[in-house]
């Protein structure tokens, strides 16, 4: 079994792909996008330069940071070429970060240190694991990336965003609960036996694949609504 349903075979360029795990990556990028169009007037340009540094800081630095500590993904990419992609890649997301502060709205520069610092906080689980938990990733990979949408277009934060901060990081929350049990049949799980007994005196196996289909088609389809939800905004507010 796969150790994501978004793995692609082993080797070369497709271990690239995978590591991007790019429906999560799509739909955390859809929080920042949802951020910014709860603005009164949308700043493309800003907001695709927030999308952009997410991209580079989550979907490409954070997820290579995942991959050096322990491999979850299985993919043979060097380990220096690991540690290459998160250095450059979170570090030009800082500098489009700073850029955007310094032309636009100095609030910004702590959106960019808090970043910075939860990047390598929750994925190599610094300070004794402390913010890698349910909580901190809901905050980290939902909350955040909302608020730090709105900022950046808006230039400040209202009650409407915390809202929408709180509806993200609830959703992720969900997403964890649900990844986790995945991740462990997929990865850890080597064999399962047993059967369900039902009503009437029937049977079904219980299987591997059974204890994955469920959550899995779950996040699927979480997955695919809140990237809808980021696109019907974008079409609203053009």
């Amino acid at each position: 079994m796969r150790p994501a349903f978004y793995a692609l075979e082993r080797g070369g360029w497709r271990d690239y792909v995978t590591l991007l795990h790019l429906p999560y990556t799509a739909w955390h990028l859809s929080y920042v996008v949802a951020g910014g169009c709860l603005a009164a007037t949308v700043a493309w340009g800003r907001l695709g330069l927030t999308v952009l540094a997410f991209f580079l800081a989550m979907g490409i630095g954070a997820h290579a940071l995942d991959e050096l500590s322990g491999r979850p993904l299985g993919t043979a990419i060097p380990r220096w070429v690991l540690i290459s992609l998160s250095l450059l890649s979170v570090t030009a997301a800082c500098a489009i970060g700073v850029t955007v502060a310094v032309t636009f709205s100095l609030w910004l520069l702590p959106a960019v240190a808090v970043g910075a610092f939860l990047v390598p906080a929750y994925n190599l689980e610094l300070c004794g694991g402390r913010f890698h938990s349910d909580l901190w990733f809901g905050i980290a990979w939902g909350g955040f990336p909302v608020l730090t949408g709105y900022l950046a277009v808006a230039g400040s934060v209202r009650v409407e965003t915390v809202l929408l901060a709180a509806w993200a990081t609830v959703l992720s929350l969900a997403q964890r609960r649900l990844s986790t049990q995945v991740r462990r049949a997929r990865r850890r799980v080597v064999a399962v036996r047993g059967e369900v007994e039902l009503v009437g005196g029937g049977h079904e196996p219980v299987t591997r694949e059974s204890l994955v289909a469920a959550p899995e088609a779950a996040l699927r389809l979480l997955a695919a609504s809140t990237v809808l939800v980021a696109v019907a905004l974008v079409a609203f507010r053009i």
